[in-house]
């Protein structure tokens, strides 16, 4: 396995949720999926996930919302932002919060994995 721990993918998109599982875990990735951030809430209490792969616009909270949330709660994964709708702003804004790295969709398999490999430090 690459890693002990999950990767959380947090996306609203069915499609983009099961191609990047099905590509994590292609590589030996552990994984878990979340339709919202929401969801992804309800369930980190009960979970610890050793990086977090987070559409920006969602449906409900977005992934800069999320972001804040988990800044705020301390000890956050780190954070890689996936995004069809880039506005520097934003980009901006998500790493100067503490995020890993902030992609555009389609993501290009091999960058998604070297990001993910430097946000577990392997």
């Amino acid at each position: 396995m690459a890693n002990s721990l999950e990767i959380a993918i947090v996306d609203d998109d069915p499609a983009i949720r099961e191609a990047l599982q099905d590509l994590l875990r292609s590589c030996g990735y552990a994984t878990r999926c979340f339709a919202s951030a929401e969801a992804f809430l309800a369930e980190r209490g009960r979970r610890s996930f050793g990086c977090v792969i987070l559409d920006m616009k969602m449906t409900g909270m977005s992934g800069l919302e999320l972001q804040g949330e988990l800044v705020c709660a301390g000890n956050e994964p780190p954070i890689i932002f996936l995004t069809s709708h880039f506005h520097e702003d934003m980009k901006k804004a998500a790493l100067a919060a503490g995020a890993q790295a902030f992609l555009e969709k389609p993501v290009d398999d091999e960058i998604l994995l070297e990001c993910l490999r430097l946000a577990l430090g392997a």
